[in-house]
């Protein structure tokens, strides 16, 4: 529970108390999720308001166990226990009081505010009164007496108190008033209201005849641009009208008006939602309230004439430029040229599924290479195992024999990170290329296959499938990419990304690591224009 909302119910308590609503004032303690000792205090005063000493008790007892050295909790506490008859306890009070006092004649509590003053004397009154009700009145006149020998201001007349314990009468209990109740500070009470620091704006001079704007001109609300998304001729449109009104009803649902026409932004699920982008945003609406909206162009025409009046579609790219933006290359298949080694793990070990050509492998590692290495080393008995390092959220190492198949690796790799081997993807680093590929023939395939001087390095990551989407083709990510809104696609420089769609010439449609989403064309090359779709997903 924030501070602030316990400080403003526990003033509004505080004020219902000063009006006598007892009611009121425990209304609003009772909405105080993280009560403190001091709120509990204020609870068993309303509820002593109310003639409810049994709750009263009850709340005393949280404020106790919430601050043991509390000694004005146990002196209220001590003084509703007589009234209840519970005597034993009461006396009990009454020593923890004066031990909590710690030797001091007087205990002020306005600093914690509470405006009352708690006397060593008006300790051991209370403990009179309670030998008074057990008939112990020899007691209850030499803790009287002792009473009278400390310091401070008495409400009470001492001798009298004497005089009824003479006669036998019962002394009655003294209490903290129940309108004393601990109050937060004021200074505390007054940050709650909100203040106007910057004023109300004037303008000095404008360029504009009979200006009487009065704010800033950088603050005046810019209308949002948007995207119309590339649609093939037999495709259908992605646009949808909405039959009915939809009020969200749920987290992650989106509230949109009778005949406003939303973008179609994803799949329908089992429940009957499909995401749409309606005025900049995205959220999920349900199915059998869409329906097709005419956006057909014109013949002659790239421009959509609908588009014009749409409030929804893809936003406009983002602001911040890449940190360089790729030259045009005569050849479109033609990537960067960056070095690598093939030890340096990748930015990122998320999805690359096409396969390059052969003649970018690296060296095998062979038997013919093993035997050199055999006779040539000390260590050459051991030379029959590879060490096999694993890159996955954090790296592990594992030897295995050379000959081990690929399904007997991955079992391994599954038992040893923790995760079904069902879901496991492993991949390889060609030379020469930035992308991870998956092992080649992985029923059949050895780790021989991958091995070199010794030892392999492959990245592993878990996936979720994809499924009822068509990869176009895919990419290469020459930059990391944060979201910049809640239908962006994240990803770090070195990922492959599956292309599910062409939002238009800059935006693109894409999976990655299970994720789907847009992201900007300018962030990604393509590495190879005749890689085959892979099925593996």
């Amino acid at each position: 529970m924030l501070y602030t909302e316990l400080l403003r119910l526990w003033d509004e308590s505080v004020q219902a108390v000063d009006a006598k609503d007892w009611k009121s004032a425990l209304a609003k303690l009772e909405q105080i999720t993280e009560p403190t000792s001091r709120t509990f205090f204020n609870s068993a005063s309303a509820h002593l308001g109310l003639g409810q000493l049994d709750l009263a008790m009850r709340a005393l007892d949280f404020s106790i166990s919430k601050d043991e050295r509390l000694a004005v909790g146990f002196f209220q506490r001590a003084a509703v226990m007589m009234q209840i008859n519970r005597l034993e306890e009461a006396l009990s009070d009454c020593v923890w009081t004066q031990k909590h006092m710690r030797g001091n004649v007087v205990i002020d509590y306005k600093q914690l505010g509470l405006r009352f003053k708690l006397y060593s004397w008006q300790v051991l009154y209370n403990a009179a009164a309670v030998y008074c009700r057990m008939g112990q009145w020899e007691q209850a006149r030499d803790v009287l007496l002792s009473a009278s020998q400390e310091k401070g201001g008495r409400g009470t007349n001492i001798e009298a108190a004497l005089d009824s314990i003479a006669n036998k009468e019962v002394l009655a209990p003294l209490l903290v008033p129940v309108d004393v109740v601990f109050r937060p500070r004021k200074q505390d009470v007054e940050q709650l209201k909100q203040r106007d620091f910057l004023g109300k704006p004037k303008v000095i001079s404008s360029m504009i005849p009979n200006d009487d704007f009065g704010g800033f001109e950088p603050l005046r609300l810019q209308k949002p641009g948007f995207y119309e998304p590339k649609v093939d001729g037999a495709q259908d449109s992605r646009y949808m009208r909405m039959r009915l009104a939809y009020v969200a009803r749920a987290p992650g649902q989106l509230t949109v008006p009778g005949g406003a026409t939303v973008f179609l932004f994803g799949e329908e699920d089992r429940d009957g939602m499909t995401a749409v982008i309606y005025d900049g945003q995205r959220g999920l609406v349900p199915v059998s309230l869409l329906e097709p909206a005419d956006v057909k162009t014109s013949s002659g025409k790239k421009q959509n004439v609908l588009l014009q009046t749409l409030p929804s579609g893809i936003p406009l790219p983002p602001g911040l430029k890449p940190p360089t933006r790729p030259k045009a290359q005569a050849s479109p298949a033609a990537p960067p040229q960056v070095q690598f080694t093939s030890d340096t793990p990748p930015p990122s070990y998320t999805t690359a599924t096409h396969v390059l050509p052969a003649a970018s492998e690296p060296p095998k590692y062979t038997a013919n290479a093993a035997s050199n290495q055999h006779a040539s080393s000390p260590q050459g008995s051991q030379m029959e195992s590879v060490v096999v390092k694993v890159h996955y959220t954090y790296t592990v190492a594992l030897s295995v024999p050379l000959n081990t198949p690929y399904t007997e690796l991955k079992e391994q790799i599954a038992q040893k990170l923790g995760q079904p081997a069902s879901q496991l993807r492993l991949r390889h680093k060609q030379h020469g290329s930035r992308v991870l590929t998956p092992l080649r023939g992985e029923v059949g395939g050895t780790v021989q296959e991958v091995a070199e001087a010794g030892r392999a390095t492959l990245w592993c990551q878990k996936e979720d499938p994809l499924a009822n989407r068509t990869i176009l083709y895919q990419m290469v990510a020459l930059y990391d990419y944060s979201s910049q809104g809640p239908e962006d696609l994240d990803f770090s420089e070195g990922d492959t990304i599956d292309i599910l769609g062409e939002v238009n010439e800059e935006w693109l449609e894409g999976h990655c690591a299970g994720n789907i989403g847009i992201f900007p064309r300018c962030f990604a090359y393509r590495e190879n224009n005749n890689i085959t779709q892979s099925s593996e997903f």
